[in-house]
């Protein structure tokens, strides 16, 4: 029999990670693809985005509705608890062999508490990176401890989920998908990406992502005004926007932007770009500013600078062309001036990006192929002692 393997995600940047692997298990003769919709896919406010994931034609075995019409701290733990309550039942009809699961974010710790409870073996990519302004950071940690196989994008990562009690013969180093798509996806040229979006490229170009650090209360409008008080100052620049997630305060930044961009012409906003359009822009824009893991992880690859602002990725592994920078006006000012310095568009050029394998989605592959799922310890987990 084919091995069931069920994929979640409850994000469109998720989906685009994971798209490369989802048309590979899915074109696998000897796995099943079962695929999962949630949280931000299923919301009329994000874009009502798992039609993108129908648009791929690939089947969605299941929309799970967990409710984000709120971003306090009550209402994302009701989405969590709604959420486990949905996953719990849909599990129990779709039978998977293995769960893959993405990242930290709350809906996914929720598909990783009931795949648990379900005794359902569950896979889980980019484990044992750090975030320490974030609430992400024990989600994640606390996820690799339900998880029974692990695929990080580098090797400290890979040291790090082994020094949290995992079995190393389970941990293995793969390199980031998000890097990986890069290298197979058709972009699209400047004057096409105008086109699907709507917008002229300027002089000067650059796109910007902001999220709330989630561990800080209430920072994240007084951060973003100082954000957008730098971005004003630009001359012959477009400014081009990707909107917040559902995390708390979100709603406050998305507002700010819909303010900023219906008074600056140079300015255009999306919720989400779509992996294609976001990769395409990046190749004609300056740098990115703001505080996203892809500014991390997969802008460098294109050879053009970050500036990462605040504590919201502190602890992650960074490329050469991140600069970072408090969340002031004065310093993103000062971090503006840097990345389009002489100096520092040079050093770019010679940039290496530390989340960079070879052959990441197919190593995914090979190494599911070889799980043996009747296996009767796949679930029993011993905690490994650093020697």
């Amino acid at each position: 029999m084919n091995k069931k393997i069920c994929v979640v995600t409850g994000t469109r940047a998720e989906f685009g990670i994971l798209s490369r692997l989802i048309s590979k298990i899915n074109s696998d003769k000897s796995l099943d693809l079962q695929l999962i919709a949630t949280g931000m896919h299923l919301s009329t406010e994000f874009g009502l985005t798992y039609k993108e994931i129908e648009s791929h034609d690939l089947k969605i075995d299941k929309k799970i509705e967990i409710l984000l019409s709120s971003d306090t701290s009550v209402g994302i733990s009701k989405s969590m608890g709604l959420a486990q309550i949905s996953f719990a039942e849909a599990f129990e009809e779709l039978k998977p062999d293995i769960i893959v699961l993405l990242g930290d974010r709350f809906e996914i710790f929720s598909a990783a508490s009931a795949a648990m409870i379900s005794r359902i073996p569950i896979i889980h990519l980019h484990g044992g990176e750090a975030t320490e302004g974030l609430i992400d950071e024990p989600i994640r940690h606390s996820i690799t401890k339900m998880s029974h196989y692990h695929f990080t994008s580098t090797e400290n990562y890979k040291k790090r989920v082994v020094q949290l009690g995992e079995n190393p013969q389970r941990v293995f180093n793969v390199g980031s998908l998000g890097v990986d798509n890069i290298k197979h996806l058709s972009l699209l040229s400047k004057q096409q990406i105008e086109k699907e979006l709507g917008f002229l490229f300027n002089k000067n170009n650059i796109l910007i992502t902001f999220h709330p650090v989630t561990l800080e209360n209430n920072t994240a409008k007084n951060q973003f005004k100082n954000l957008l008080n730098s971005l004003s100052k630009l001359k012959s620049t477009q400014l081009i926007f990707t909107k917040s997630n559902a995390d708390t305060n979100g709603r406050v930044i998305n507002e700010m932007i819909d303010s900023f961009t219906s008074k600056n012409k140079n300015s255009y906003a999306s919720f989400s770009l779509g992996q294609v359009n976001y990769f395409s822009c990046l190749q004609f824009i300056d740098g990115v500013i703001g505080n996203s893991s892809s500014g991390i992880i997969e802008v460098p690859s294109f050879k053009i600078g970050t500036i990462n602002i605040g504590d919201r990725q502190k602890g992650r592994i960074q490329a050469k062309s991140v600069i970072q920078c408090i969340p002031t006006e004065k310093d993103i000012d000062t971090a503006i001036q840097k990345l389009y310095s002489k100096e520092f568009q040079k050093n770019l050029q010679s940039v290496s990006n530390p989340y960079e394998k070879p052959n990441t989605c197919d190593e995914i592959i090979n190494l599911i192929s070889k799980i043996n799922i009747n296996s009767k310890n796949i679930i029993k987990k011993k905690f490994y002692n650093l020697k």
